[in-house]
Parts: C-alpha cells; sequence; structure tokens
C-alpha cells in the first residue's frame, strides 16, 4: 500500500467559508490523502479542489463506519468508491 498521509480538516465550532483550511501536510507523490474530521460538506470540497493539484496518487474522506472511502484517483492503485480499512491516530 502507499504511503498514507491524514489531512485533518475538523473544526470545533461553526465556521463559514470564508474561513481558511488548515496548511496541507507534507504530501510525498503517489501517497493516499485521508481527509478526515468533523466539518461542513463544504469544507470537503474545498478540501478536496485544494488536493487535486497535489502530488497525491489519490484522496479518500474518512467515515467512522466504513473507513476511507477513495473519492479521486490518479492511479490504478486505487478505484473511486474503493474503501481502505484504517484507524485513524486517537485524538490528543
Amino acid at each position: 500500500m502507499s504511503n498514507l498521509v491524514i489531512y485533518s480538516i475538523a473544526v470545533s465550532s461553526p465556521i463559514t467559508p470564508a474561513e481558511p483550511l488548515p496548511p496541507l501536510p507534507d504530501i510525498p507523490r503517489g501517497s493516499l490523502v485521508i481527509v478526515e474530521g468533523r466539518a461542513p460538506i463544504w469544507r470537503y470540497g474545498m478540501a478536496l479542489h485544494l488536493l487535486h493539484g497535489s502530488p497525491a496518487a489519490a484522496i479518500a474522506f474518512y467515515d467512522p463506519r466504513l473507513g476511507a472511502v477513495v473519492v479521486a484517483t490518479h492511479s490504478q492503485e486505487w478505484q473511486v468508491g474503493q474503501v481502505v480499512d484504517v484507524t485513524l491516530p486517537a485524538e490528543k
């Protein structure tokens, strides 16, 4: 499996779309980036748009009931809709 990179976009209080996303983590070429965190759906869309130009091979959104669901890919290693079984690090 490729490198996994976790990108948390979580918010702790209501926000507006003007609130910037957190800076992107280091993304090695060919990585699977997993976007996670409690946030409005439009924030996930903004994260996907931001990540589209990154060196990631694929982008997945984390669902605590399913795992990481691949939503975009530029690699034959990943398929849109594929569920990746991952355990995210516990919050501190």
